[in-house]
């Protein structure tokens, strides 16, 4: 019986699924969306979610864990400075899975790994104030051009006599 079964291997030495978690989490926290294999999204939510839930407190302890958990100041900045507080009304839950199809060369599922609470991208919000803006102006009308004809000179093909003239 295997009590607890740990967690996937992914087919990879310890040192290197422990460089490969760290680097999937900074960028996770730095973009809040990754898509990756569904294997590896399942092996990094945990991980994920228990670095959120030690972000929510802010102090200097808190501060010195995440950086020796992840090595990167900015991205514990980012942890205890947004992504804490957002999700700091929330008792778990941190992330989210899709399945996103198969890769093209190997068929490996893959998936969308995302922050559940994740801020809005600034493409969003362009898309909603120019949906607003145009809600609010009025067509306007634009002054139709005058058409011009332009007559061409039809220029006469020389007669063969007088080419032969010549």
């Amino acid at each position: 019986m295997r009590h607890n079964n740990g967690l996937k291997k992914l087919n990879r030495t310890s040192a290197h699924r422990k460089s490969l978690l760290k680097n999937m989490a900074v960028s996770l926290i730095k973009y809040e969306q990754i898509r990756t294999t569904l294997a590896k999204a399942k092996v990094l939510r945990p991980f994920v979610e228990r670095i959120i839930t030690l972000s929510k407190k802010d102090d200097l302890h808190t501060i010195r864990k995440l950086n020796s958990i992840l090595g990167d100041n900015e991205i514990v900045k980012k942890l205890t400075g947004e992504i804490g507080p957002r999700s700091a009304k929330r008792a778990g839950g941190y992330t989210r899975i899709f399945k996103f199809g198969f890769r093209y060369g190997d068929r490996a599922p893959m998936g969308i790994i995302e922050l559940v609470d994740k801020k809005p991208t600034s493409s969003d919000a362009a898309k909603k104030s120019k949906k607003a803006e145009v809600s609010d102006k009025k067509p306007e009308t634009k002054p139709t051009a005058k058409k011009v004809e332009v007559k061409k000179e039809k220029k006469s093909a020389p007669d063969k006599k007088e080419a032969l003239a010549k």
